[in-house]
Formats: structure tokens, C-alpha cells, sequence
């Protein structure tokens, strides 16, 4: 039975229930709710559900570590399959069959989603490109529709670790949504029908990160900062390069990093050779409060990406009046406007950085509170959460 699209009923698949610096799925299931729509968050590891988020979460059932408890949960899900959604899972089987997957293949597809099979939904949205893997069938085994988000990572690196990955995912009828006019063209670039491709940007809340009591005085000494997971793709080892630069041209700067990640022994290491080490600040995680007063407190703020789908914390920055140097990658074009919100330089080029730096730094105050006054206003007009949450009420409607 479908719903009007007030009671339309969305299934959301992640792999874990979205943390606290992934503001656009709460952003998102928000916005779905106060519109009246149903929405369900499937996960594949459950965690204790955090107490701002409002909506159901189902959490796939674990198939066990050792033999006999893998051997009990999958005859438990084998039961399941046959006694609870029989006619589901024979299509589901049978649609995994067309796609030439060997029987062990759809035998193990059958039981890892099992769980999804007795779902009544009108979409079954996948919050990555890599979560549809061996999930393609399920959206038409059980009779909705099926979406696919891709947010940069997913799109440019995964297939490179694995192989022919979404060779299945892009035969079939889905409504992909991405993050910028870029990853839409590569999308297009994969023989994807333009008609089904949507680009919608992240938004933040623009109260939250009013410009308020910030203001673009002039500091003698650059207060930098830059919000970021420790990946190597975030591309903070050039970064570094760029300040050491600026020190050997004696240039004083307090470089703050807000993220943790698995780079940060490599990064500590690599500001220790290049003689900034006492320059530089590993904050580690902060709570958001916290990332509001460092932004705050800051005079530039940098996201030097490799690939980069498009960077909320960029657009957080630049609801501020912050400056920004940001990479040319992907997104990162299309959220800092070159020369009016921001720089914008080409990755992998400390120098170029460097240089953008000391251009935003040195601008008089008229022309920095000019770029500020845009950068505001075109945050608050094009990222907030009012447009993204009526564009994926757009998207849903059809």
C-alpha cells in the first residue's frame, strides 16, 4: 500500500547510528519528520541511541564469531526467510540469480538482509554507495523504491579498493543523490542517466552558527584552523608543508586541528621534522560547543583535501565570516566560491597554499568584512536546512 507523501515511509540504511559530527543524516531525518514523514534507521551495528534522535532504529542481527554461533544465527535467519516473508525472499533470490551471483553468494545475500525483507517502506534509501553492496535486490524484493547516496569517498576511492563494486548497483533503477554538480558528472561519466541524478548540498543550522558576536579584526598573528578527520585523504601532511613555509619566511601561526583519526601518530611526527610541532595543536574531538568557540577564535580557517564531497565544516566556517583556503577537490569548488567567499588552490601544492594563506591574511579590513558579509549571507540563503530538508521532499515525491 503507498502513502500520500505526508506519510510517505522512509528507510534509512547506515552502518552505525550517525555520531556527532554527522550533522546531515540528523539534519535530514529531522527535517523528514517535522514534514510528517515516517522514517525508519536500519543499522548494521547497534549503539546506544543517542537522545536526539527521534526515530526508530532497527539494527541488522548479528550471524556470531565462532562456528556453532554463526551455524545457529544463520539457520535462525534461514527460518525467518521461509516462515515469515517467503515470497520476498524467493524474489530476492531469484533477482540475485539474474545478476549471475554464484548460490553461495545469494544464499549468504539472503540471510545478511533478511532482516530487511519483512519492511513495509515506500523507499529503502542507502546512506552510502558501498551499504548497497550485496543489496541491490532488496528495495524491489520488497516492492519500493530504492536510493543511493554517495558523499565522495564512496564514489572516488572505494572502487579503487574494490573492484568493480557497483558494476550491479548502477544496472538497476535507482535515484542516486549526491553532493555536488562534480560527483554528479562522474556519476554520468559511469552511463548513469542524468534524469536520475540529484545534487543536494549538506545544510547546517544557520542559528546555531550565526555570525553574531564574530568579527574579522585583524590579529597580528594567524590563528588557523581546520576541522578534520586524521586521513590521509584530508590532506593534512601538505598542510603542514605550507606552514612550515610560512616559519622559515617568519611567519608567526597557531595551527589548531579538530579530529581524531588513524594519521595522527604520522602528522604529530611529521610537525615534529618540520620544526612546527609547537605550533601546532591536536585538540582531538571536541563536543560542539567547543568547535563554535575555536571557530570563533580563529582568523582562517583551511580544508586542504585530496577528495573532499563537500565539507560541512567549511560551510560552518564561512557562516561565520571565516575566511577560507580550500583545495580544488570535488565539492570543496562548489562550497567556497574563489575570491569571494574564499580561495580556492590546487591540491597537493603546499607552496600554492602557502601563498593563499598570506593573500587572505594581509587583505585590509574592508575587503575581508566584505567577503565576510557574502560568505554569511550565501550560507544562510543556500545551505540551510529548511532548502536541503524541501529538496529531499522533491526528491521522495517521485
Amino acid at each position: 500500500m503507498k502513502h500520500t507523501q505526508s506519510s510517505l515511509k522512509i528507510g534509512i540504511v547506515l552502518s552505525s547510528i550517525p555520531g556527532y559530527s554527522e550533522t546531515f543524516f540528523r539534519n535530514k531525518i529531522k527535517g523528514l519528520q517535522s514534514n510528517g514523514l515516517d522514517v525508519t534507521l536500519y543499522v548494521d551495528t547497534f549503539s546506544e541511541v543517542p537522545q536526539n534522535l527521534s526515530c526508530k532504529v532497527v539494527s541488522a542481527p548479528s550471524l556470531g564469531n565462532g562456528f556453532i554461533s554463526k551455524t545457529i544465527a544463520s539457520c535462525v535467519a534461514a527460518v525467518k526467510c521461509i516462515c515469515l516473508h517467503p515470497k520476498r525472499s524467493l524474489k530476492h533470490y531469484n533477482l540475485d540469480k539474474a545478476d549471475g551471483l554464484p548460490f553461495k553468494h545469494r544464499i549468504k545475500n539472503l540471510l545478511l538482509n533478511q532482516y530487511l525483507l519483512n519492511q513495509n517502506l515506500d523507499w529503502l534509501h542507502f546512506g552510502y554507495g558501498m551499504l548497497a553492496n550485496s543489496r541491490e535486490n532488496v528495495a524491489e524484493a520488497i516492492g519500493c523504491k530504492m536510493a543511493v547516496s554517495f558523499r565522495g569517498f564512496d564514489l572516488y576511492l572505494s572502487p579503487l579498493k574494490h573492484k568493480n563494486c557497483y558494476k550491479v548497483l548502477f544496472s538497476k533503477k535507482v535515484k542516486y543523490h549526491v553532493l555536488s554538480e562534480k560527483m554528479k558528472h562522474t556519476l554520468i561519466a559511469n552511463h548513469i542517466s542524468e534524469q536520475r541524478i540529484h545534487v543536494i548540498t549538506p545544510a547546517i543550522d544557520i542559528n546555531l552558527f550565526a555570525s553574531g558576536d564574530y568579527t574579522t579584526k585583524a590579529k597580528e598573528n594567524l590563528e588557523i584552523l581546520c576541522i578534520s578527520r586524521l586521513h590521509w585523504v584530508k590532506g593534512l601532511n601538505y598542510v603542514l608543508e605550507a606552514l612550515a613555509i610560512l616559519k622559515s619566511d617568519n611567519i608567526d601561526f597557531k595551527f589548531t586541528i579538530i579530529g581524531d583519526g588513524e594519521e595522527r601518530e604520522r602528522l604529530v611526527f611529521a610537525a615534529y621534522q618540520l620544526g612546527i610541532l609547537e605550533d601546532v595543536t591536536f585538540a582531538g574531538k571536541l563536543s560542539q560547543t567547543e568547535v563554535l568557540k575555536a571557530l570563533k577564535q580563529s582568523n582562517l580557517y583551511i580544508q586542504y583535501s585530496i577528495q573532499e564531497g563537500f565539507g560541512n565544516a567549511a560551510l560552518e566556517a564561512q557562516a561565520l565570516g571565516l575566511p577560507c583556503v580550500v583545495s580544488d577537490a570535488d565539492g570543496l569548488q562548489q562550497n567556497v566560491l574563489h575570491e569571494k567567499t574564499g580561495l580556492v588552490v590546487p591540491k597537493r601544492n603546499p607552496k600554492a597554499l602557502a601563498r593563499a594563506i598570506l593573500e587572505l591574511h594581509s587583505l585590509d579590513s574592508e575587503k575581508k568584512q566584505h567577503m565576510a558579509d557574502f560568505a554569511i549571507q550565501r550560507v544562510r540563503n543556500e545551505f540551510n536546512i529548511e532548502k536541503q530538508t524541501a529538496l529531499f521532499l522533491e526528491f521522495y515525491s517521485n
